[in-house]
């Protein structure tokens, strides 16, 4: 297997359909980088959770309803080969996204919503010796907007306007692409945004609170790796792990109502996936994955209900004078997660047997 057909099979798999952790949407790839020649994609993908629960014991079991909405993922790309040594991409992504709305109810949450979107523009440049030795970096450009509704809270309501921020991009790679393999770390580090942020509430005066609040996305490693195991068969996978400890959304007037920041994490995760993929014939191939994220064993934050999964994903890729276009199809099963509710009296609710499905399209050029 060439190391063209190899990238391309492993890719198969991520045509953005995979879901991830706490807010983690894209998994901040790079791997359009490392596609041989000049190359163009665009991707584009809708997942569909469905995550709910119920009150639990002593309280009345009541339901939560399906508080995960669906959401759309796009990403693009654009790779520049110089030489055979110096390469340039533009990668565009959606790394970060909530979009949750509990239906109305006697659920104590009911009609609470927020959402979080992030867009995120990448520039990286790579240099790669001629004994397969390789670095890359870059900056990238994102931009945060988030909103947000809790009736439960003296009728609050938050509107962050959008403000864009600048981080880094750093990392090294070894290739022997006579067996395809390829192995890649790749350091994304935290990047900071300020919001001026409306606040409403029950006891605000009219007009609302303005305030800024900050939001520093979290700083992740990405481990990836592939390599050729027999003629026409590919063996990829890769670790990412995201600073998600760190993270808070906390604005002024909520905390002043809640005691807590708005949004918070309390343990980092750990996503592993790893995946064979398999060339067919000379134009067509397919891949299978599989995705696993321990639990946090802790309780997460309502608006969020999900604590560890597992998750495969099956993809086809056909190529032909050049281009080629890719499908991918996820089926994750989320752990059981727990959340507080109320902390006075302490109510608790449960969200067990929960599960996502994504299906995603890529197109890709080379030239």
């Amino acid at each position: 297997m060439n190391k063209t057909t190899a990238a391309a099979v492993a890719l198969a798999a991520t045509a953005g359909v995979a879901h991830a952790g706490n807010l983690d949407r894209s998994g901040q790839s790079i791997a359009p980088l490392f596609e041989t020649g000049n190359y163009a994609e665009f991707s584009f993908g809708v997942v569909s959770p469905e995550v709910s629960g119920n009150l639990a014991a002593p309280a009345p079991p009541v339901g939560s309803g399906d508080m995960a909405e669906t959401y759309w993922q796009v990403g693009a790309a654009y790779k520049h080969q110089f030489n055979d040594n110096i390469s340039f991409a533009f990668i565009y992504d959606q790394p970060f996204g909530a979009d949750s709305r509990y239906p109305g109810g006697a659920y104590p949450l009911a009609g609470t919503e927020a959402v979080f979107d992030a867009d995120a523009l990448t520039v990286l440049g790579r240099y790669v010796t001629d004994g397969g030795i390789g670095v890359h970096g870059g900056f990238r450009i994102q931009k945060i907007s988030a909103s947000t509704m809790v009736p439960a809270v003296a009728g609050y309501q938050a509107d962050a306007g959008s403000d864009e921020g600048v981080g880094y991009v750093i990392g090294a790679s070894y290739e022997i692409p006579r067996i395809a393999l390829r192995v890649a770390l790749t350091y994304n580090s935290e990047i900071e945004t300020e919001h001026s942020t409306l606040e409403t509430s029950a006891v605000t005066p009219p007009g609302g609170l303005t305030s800024i609040t900050e939001i520093t996305s979290p700083q992740a490693v990405n481990l990836d790796f592939q390599t050729g195991i027999a003629p026409g068969t590919l063996v990829f996978g890769g670790v990412r792990w995201t600073d998600w400890s760190s993270f808070s959304i906390d604005p002024s007037h909520f905390f002043a109502l809640a005691g807590r920041p708005f949004l918070s994490y309390t343990e980092d995760i750990v996503t592993y996936k790893l995946g064979v993929g398999k060339e067919f014939t000379d134009t067509w191939s397919g891949s299978i994955a599989f995705t696993y994220e321990p639990s946090e064993g802790a309780f997460i934050t309502n608006l969020g209900p999900q604590n560890g999964r597992f998750g495969v994903t099956l993809g086809a890729r056909y190529k032909n004078n050049g281009y080629s276009v890719s499908a991918g199809l996820n089926y994750t099963m989320l752990e059981t997660a727990r959340t507080v509710v109320s902390s006075a009296p302490l109510t608790t609710s449960r969200f067990p047997d929960n599960d996502v499905i994504g299906v995603g399209f890529k197109i890709g050029y080379h030239y």
